[in-house]
Order: structure tokens, then C-alpha cells, then sequence
């Protein structure tokens, strides 16, 4: 959680957000003999929410201590559903004095977010391989997020460590091997490696970041890359949820998790969501071998 708090984008927000995982979070974990996966996934998401939302605010002009309930609801009207989680750390300010009291935010509930067709990912990933208007930083976030299930804030956070790119290779590592971008997936991130973007001032020298941001040192925010693929193709989430509910119908939920990053007992809930039933796998992964992705 530390480093998460290197994606504020004001300084005031930080002493906020500190407290906010001391006390919220780490405390209560603290006094737990052993902290369940899914107890520090929900507090992992539940703090990139809130720093999401303070960013959201930094951009609008608005202080936690002027918030209205007209910015709350255009928090929530501007993206996907997980920024109803943002409801627990509004609930923690106004505990807490840091923001007025009566402002609510919507429960969020699990389950019930709208999943892309598997139609509508065909139409979306032929958008983003023929290119259009989308710059190579799109397409190729849109590609680890319509062919790979990604979550925004994990693409946004990936180095050039994680991406190998040579003459005859793109490799990307996302779990617990290499995945290879074959044609035609491969060209954005050919173009993307060629000329990654905002490196020519002194604010990104020798950036390891794949998705560079503005701010210096930075990568681009999950928000901003959201909307901007929103805006300009597809609700990220609906495109996740709609990959991950294709995809278990292929493997068995331990391989998803492991090759992309995910929990088991995640996949496990998509699998269950999209009623698949696991046909042999592992003689195809053993054909094809562990880093290759037909």
C-alpha cells in the first residue's frame, strides 16, 4: 500500500491517505493472527479507489473539506462501479471531520456490473488492431485489457521489465510466465517501445514505466487511462469482466490465475458467473508450451 501512495497527485492529499491506511486498514490487519488473500485484496482495492478519488478532486479544484454531494455524484457517474467503493473512505472523512457530514455514496455490490459480449469484444479489439484515432499507448492497453482481462491499475503500474520486445518477439509477463503477443497483437506494442511517449524532458529520464505519465517520475493514472479508453472505445471494466467470462470457458481457473495475475478464487467466481464447464487443457498448454497464447 506504500507505494500506492506515490500515484497522488497532491502533496495535501498524501497526509490524508496516510492516516486513512494506518488506521483504516493496517490497524485492523495488525490485529489479525494471519490476514486472509481476500481481506488485503479488498483493503488494496479499496485504497486505490480512494486514491483515484482524491486525484479525481485534486483535478477538479475540490479539498475533501469543500466536497458537495454534486461531486460525489459526478464521481460516480463518470466511471465504472468500483468508484461506489469510494463510499468507505467518505464514510472514514466524515467520521472523521475531513469532510461534511450527509454526503453518501451508493453501496457497491459485487456481481452486479454489466459484462462487454463476447460480439462487442470482437468489435472492440478489431477497432484496436486496426488503429483508427487510438494512439499506440491505447491499443496497447486495450489489448491486455480485451485479450487478457487486465485491471487498469495493473497495467498502468507494468516496467519494461515486465515487456520484452525484439525482432521476432513481444513477450509480456503478467503472472507467472512470459505470454507472447503474436501478429497482428504485437504491433502497438512494437510502436510503443520505439517511441514510449513523454521522454524527451527531464521529467521521464530513463523512465521505466511503460504507460508514462505527465507528472515527473510518474506513470499515467489509472483514471485518466480509464477514461480515456472509455471516451474513446470501451468501459474497461465491462471489456474485464466480459474477458474473464470468455476465458474461463477455455481453462481451468488455477492456469487464468496464474498466467494473468489473478487470485484462483477469483476466476473461480467468474467461472461459476459464466457456468463453464473445463474441457482438457493441459495437453494444449503442453503442446503449445507456457509462453505461448494462440
Amino acid at each position: 500500500m506504500t507505494e500506492a501512495l506515490t500515484r497522488l497527485t497532491h502533496e495535501a492529499n498524501r497526509d490524508i491517505i496516510e492516516r486513512y491506511v494506518r488506521w483504516q486498514h493496517l490497524r485492523r490487519m495488525n490485529q489479525m493472527e494471519t490476514v486472509p488473500h481476500g481481506t488485503f485484496l479488498r483493503s488494496k482495492q479499496t485504497v486505490t479507489v480512494a486514491i483515484n478519488f482524491v486525484n479525481w478532486l485534486h483535478e477538479r479544484g475540490v479539498t475533501l473539506e469543500d466536497l458537495q454531494q454534486s461531486d460525489v455524484d459526478a464521481w460516480v457517474a463518470g466511471g465504472p462501479t468500483t468508484r461506489l467503493i469510494a463510499d468507505r473512505f467518505l464514510n472514514w472523512a466524515i467520521k472523521n471531520r475531513l469532510a461534511c457530514s450527509g454526503l453518501t455514496i451508493p453501496k457497491h455490490r459485487r456481481g452486479t456490473s454489466k459484462k462487454l459480449s463476447a460480439a462487442d469484444q470482437e468489435t472492440a479489439l478489431t477497432e484496436v488492431i486496426d488503429g483508427g484515432d487510438l494512439s499506440s499507448r491505447d491499443r496497447a492497453a486495450a489489448i491486455l485489457i480485451l485479450v487478457f482481462g487486465q485491471q487498469v491499475e495493473d497495467v498502468v503500474a507494468l516496467t519494461w521489465e515486465d515487456v520484452s520486445v525484439t525482432d521476432d518477439l513481444v513477450t509480456i509477463t503478467l503472472g507467472g510466465f512470459a505470454i507472447e503477443l503474436r501478429e497482428p497483437l504485437d504491433a502497438p506494442w512494437r510502436s510503443l517501445a520505439a517511441n514510449p511517449g513523454n521522454n524527451l524532458t527531464a521529467a521521464h529520464p530513463n523512465s521505466p514505466w511503460v504507460f508514462r505519465g505527465y507528472s515527473p517520475g510518474q506513470h499515467i493514472h489509472a483514471v485518466s487511462l480509464r477514461d480515456r479508453l472509455r471516451s474513446r472505445l470501451v468501459s474497461t471494466r465491462a471489456a474485464r469482466l466480459g474477458t474473464l467470462h470468455e476465458l474461463t470457458k477455455l481453462a481451468p481457473a488455477a492456469i487464468i490465475a496464474e498466467a494473468l495475475g489473478y487470485s484462483p478464487a477469483t476466476i473461480e467466481r467468474h467461472a461459476k458467473a459464466s457456468g463453464a464447464e473445463y474441457a482438457q487443457y493441459v495437453a494444449a498448454v503442453i503442446d503449445a508450451g507456457p509462453s505461448a497464447v494462440q
